[in-house]
């Protein structure tokens, strides 16, 4: 494959490969250094301060969520144009961008594939659908398929398991890894903190500023339950791998969940509600439990210590390795190329 040309679109909201948020980013940087691995001819489309083995394309210094003086409607356009503007460079477009892309594909004779990395409201469909006919699709996830669009395949993320490891003294702490955000369950996670007495530890980006403020700093006491931030890559392993249980208690269809199955590649069972592909990710009473509400995730707790670590990372390896991704994209690239 060393004579395939791919030029992958990532989003400009954070480099890539992100310093601590950025699951579209973490992605493209997963797959791009990949495919390079492979011999792969990348080019990746992203902000200028990113890294890769590959080929860097950008018009974009910085990343629009970290640097405030830039506009991030007109990064994005400047982005996306450039990457097409150059599609007779490639064999490949792979947009891991969002809907706005294929609203150039037909204006480029180069195949475009999309991974759509969910539905950020409805009224973004009718894009999806207008280029169906005329594009590629790839989901993420069987549970974040949508009836009205045809689909080349379901390819979930992989994630460099060699990034994680069996921790040798888990088992201290609960952990809500994740946005701050209702959706992500983070008061839900308190609760079951506090019904179990057993501390919690919150990482991740404040989405919700109101939610935050309102429901979860008044919890927040520096030792029953403490909050860290956000938290890079060389610190996850640690995190993840010291809990005793990550809890994953989401209100919406998540498409995919990257801390889910990092926690899984360090040995860390998970208790989820079964929403979106959260069944499709955990393997109920092998790498954790799907709980129905928090008294059930109360309940799985001590079943859940009971599960083998080792196991667990088996599983996750065996998963969610990219070598797995890389080789079920580089399937799609020749379909369509």
């Amino acid at each position: 494959m060393t004579d395939l040309r791919v030029g992958i679109l990532a989003p400009v909201a954070w480099r890539v490969p992100p310093r601590h948020y950025g699951p579209w980013e973490q992605f493209a940087s997963l797959l791009a250094e990949g495919l390079v691995a492979r011999g792969v001819d990348v080019t990746l489309f992203a902000s200028g301060d990113s890294l890769t083995a590959g080929r860097l394309a950008s018009v974009v210094p910085h990343g629009y969520e970290e640097d405030p003086e830039v506009d991030p409607k007109v990064s994005e356009c400047l982005h996306i144009a450039h990457a097409f503007e150059r599609a007779a460079e490639l064999d490949v477009i792979h947009n891991s961008f969002d809907f706005l892309p294929l609203t150039y594909s037909e204006l480029v004779e180069t195949p475009v594939l999309t991974t759509i990395h969910g539905f950020s409201s409805p009224r973004i469909l009718p894009v999806y659908q207008r280029y169906d006919a005329s594009s590629a699709y790839v989901a993420i996830s069987d549970a974040d398929r949508h009836p009205s669009l045809d689909y080349l395949a379901t390819i979930h993320h992989g994630i460099d398991t060699d990034a994680f490891a069996l921790h040798p003294s888990p088992g201290e702490y609960l952990l809500f890894f994740g946005r701050i955000h209702p959706h992500k369950g983070t008061v839900e996670a308190i609760e079951v903190a506090e019904r179990t007495g057993i501390p919690l530890i919150l990482a991740g980006i404040v989405q919700d500023e109101r939610y935050f403020e309102e429901l979860v700093k008044p919890r927040l006491d520096g030792d029953s339950v403490r909050y860290l931030g956000p938290v890079g890559p060389d610190e996850r392993s640690e995190l993840l791998g010291g809990a005793r249980a990550l809890l994953h208690l989401i209100s919406f269809e998540e498409p995919f969940g990257y801390s889910v199955v990092e926690a899984m590649a360090c040995g860390t069972p998970v208790l989820a509600f079964p929403r979106g592909s959260m069944p499709e990710l955990i393997e109920d009473g092998t790498t954790g439990f799907l709980v129905e509400d928090i008294a059930g995730a109360v309940a799985a707790l001590e079943r859940a210590e009971r599960l083998d670590r080792a196991a667990i990372r088996e599983h996750a390896v065996a998963r969610f390795g990219i070598d797995r991704m890389v080789d079920a994209y580089l399937d799609a690239y020749r379909a369509i190329a």
